[in-house]
C-alpha cells in the first residue's frame, strides 16, 4: 500500500486524491494539510510514503516546506504537484528543495498513479535541467552560493553538500531557504 499525503490550500485537491486512491487498490490518502504550519505535525502523526505538495500556492515558504518535509519524514518522497509545472524556475526550485518528482495537476489518473508508484519505489521524476536555467539562476544567487546551487541542482543532499563544501550544515539550510525565492519566475536567456 502506497500511503499518500497532500499539502494544498485547496481542499478539492485532497478530495480528488482521496476519490482517486479509494478506487485504485494499492494507494491510500492517509492525510492532508492546507498550509505549511499544519503539514509537519500532520505528517509526523501519520506514515506517508509520498507527499504531494503545491509549493507555488503556499507562499514564500512553499519550497522551503519541501526541504523541511524531507528532513522531518525520513524516507518519505516529495512530489511537487502543481498546475505550474512548466513555469520558469519550477524545475530548478524543485531540485534545490530536494523534491523527488514534479507532476502537473492536469496529469491523467493512470499516468499520475503510475508516476506516484514509481516515485514511491525510489524513482526520480524531475524534468532535465537546461544549462540556460542554471546560468540564469547563477545571476540571481549570491556568488558564494554558486557551488552549492550546482550541487543541489544535481540533487546532492544538503548534508553532503555541506560536508563537501566544508560548510556548517545549518548554514547550508539557511542558504537554501534564502536561495529558493530568488529562483521563482526564472527566465533563461535566449540561446
Amino acid at each position: 500500500m502506497l500511503a499518500l499525503f497532500c499539502v494544498d490550500p485547496h481542499p478539492v485537491v485532497a478530495a480528488g486524491l482521496a476519490a482517486l486512491t479509494s478506487s485504485h487498490p494499492g494507494f491510500e490518502l492517509v492525510g492532508a494539510a492546507r498550509d505549511s504550519e499544519a503539514a509537519i505535525p500532520a505528517l509526523e502523526a501519520c506514515r506517508a510514503d509520498v507527499v504531494l505538495m503545491d509549493p507555488t500556492l503556499l507562499g514564500a515558504e512553499g519550497f522551503a516546506l519541501c526541504r523541511r518535509v524531507k528532513a522531518a519524514t525520513p524516507g518519505a518522497r516529495v512530489v511537487v504537484y502543481t498546475d505550474t509545472a512548466s513555469a520558469a524556475g519550477i524545475t530548478l526550485q524543485a531540485r534545490v528543495a530536494g523534491a523527488d518528482g514534479l507532476l502537473d495537476k492536469a496529469t491523467e489518473a493512470p499516468q499520475l498513479l503510475s508516476a506516484l508508484r514509481a516515485i514511491g519505489d525510489g524513482a526520480i521524476a524531475l524534468p532535465p535541467l537546461r544549462p540556460a536555467e542554471l546560468e540564469a539562476a547563477a545571476q540571481r544567487v549570491e556568488p558564494d552560493d554558486l557551488a552549492l546551487l550546482a550541487m543541489l541542482a544535481d540533487r546532492t543532499p544538503p548534508a553532503e553538500a555541506a560536508d563537501t563544501l566544508h560548510m556548517d550544515r545549518r548554514g547550508v539550510l539557511r542558504r537554501i531557504d534564502r536561495m529558493l525565492p530568488r529562483l521563482a519566475g526564472l527566465r533563461p536567456h535566449p540561446a
